[in-house]
C-alpha cells in the first residue's frame, strides 16, 4: 500500500525510535529541523508526532519537549510498532514473547471458531488452504496463503479482541511460516496439520480443534527455536514472502 506524506513521516520517525536512533529519554529533533530533514510542512510533523504519541512511543510537554518513552510503554498491539520492530530486527526475546502469546491466544480463538464459524469464514480458510496446497505441488507463494489461513480462523472466532491480537501476531506468524519453508519438506509436513485444524472447525469439534492448533503451534515454535539457537539470520519482513519450488 502506498502511503501519503503523513504516513511516510510517521513511518520514518517510528522506525527511527524503535531502531534506537533516538534513545529512550532522548528528545527527537525540533519541528523546524524535521521539516528541513524530511521536506514536509510543520502540520505534517505535528500530526506525525500526535500519531506516535497515540502509539505510546513518545510524550510531549511544554517544558520537556518531545521525548522517547521506554519500550515497555509502547503499544505492542499496534501493527505499525510490530512492523517497525521487524524492520529494526526481530530479537529472540521479542519472538519468544510473541510465541507465548500465540500459544495462549490462537488455540482459544480456534476453539471459538469451531463453535461460531460462519460459512464465509470456512470458505476463506478453505481458499487459503487450497492456495497452500497448490504452492507446495506447483510452486509459488506458500507463506501468504498460510498467513491468510490463520487470520481467517482468528476472524472466525467472532471475538473483536482476538481479531485485534491477530494483527500483533502477524509478525510472528510470517516469521514462523518463512522459517518452515526453509526446512526440508517443511510445508509438506505442516499441510496435513493445517487440514486437521480446519476439519475440526468444520466438524464443530472444539476440543479437537484446540488440540490440533496446539500441535501446529508447538511445531512452529520448535522451528523458530532451532533458528534462534543456531544464530542464523531471521527473515526480513519488509520484503515479499519468498516463493517455494514445486514438490
Amino acid at each position: 500500500m502506498i502511503k501519503n506524506v503523513h504516513g511516510n513521516t510517521v513511518d520514518f520517525l517510528g522506525e527511527a525510535i524503535v531502531a534506537g536512533r533516538y534513545a529512550e529519554g532522548a528528545s527527537i529533533p525540533p519541528e523546524p529541523t524535521l521539516c528541513e530533514q524530511l521536506g514536509v510542512s510543520r502540520t505534517v510533523v505535528r500530526e506525525a508526532v500526535k500519531a506516535l504519541g497515540a502509539k505510546g512511543l513518545i510524550t510531549t510537554g511544554p517544558k520537556v519537549g518531545t521525548r522517547v518513552l521506554a519500550s515497555d510503554k509502547w503499544n505492542w498491539f499496534d501493527p505499525d510498532v510490530i512492523l517497525w520492530q521487524s524492520r529494526a530486527g526481530l530479537t529472540a526475546d521479542f519472538l519468544r514473547d510473541l510465541q507465548e502469546m500465540r500459544r495462549i491466544v490462537e488455540p482459544a480463538a480456534i476453539r471459538l471458531a469451531a463453535e461460531r464459524a460462519q460459512p464465509a469464514d470456512i470458505a476463506a480458510a478453505e481458499s487459503a488452504y487450497e492456495g497452500m496446497r497448490l504452492a507446495i505441488y506447483e510452486g509459488g507463494d506458500y507463506v501468504s496463503h498460510d498467513l491468510r489461513f490463520h487470520q481467517s480462523l482468528l476472524q472466525a472466532s467472532c471475538n473483536r479482541m482476538m481479531v485485534q491480537m491477530s494483527k500483533a501476531l502477524s509478525a510472528l506468524l510470517r516469521t514462523s511460516f518463512e522459517v518452515s519453508t526453509k526446512r526440508k519438506d517443511g510445508p509438506r509436513h505442516s499441510l496435513p496439520l493445517h487440514r486437521e485444524v480446519l476439519d475440526a472447525v468444520i466438524a464443530r469439534d472444539a476440543d479437537r480443534a484446540e488440540r490440533a492448533a496446539l500441535v501446529l503451534i508447538d511445531g512452529a515454535r520448535d522451528d523458530i527455536e532451532e533458528i534462534l539457537n543456531s544464530r542464523r539470520r531471521l527473515p526480513r519482513l519488509d520484503r515479499p514472502a519468498p516463493l517455494i519450488r514445486a514438490a
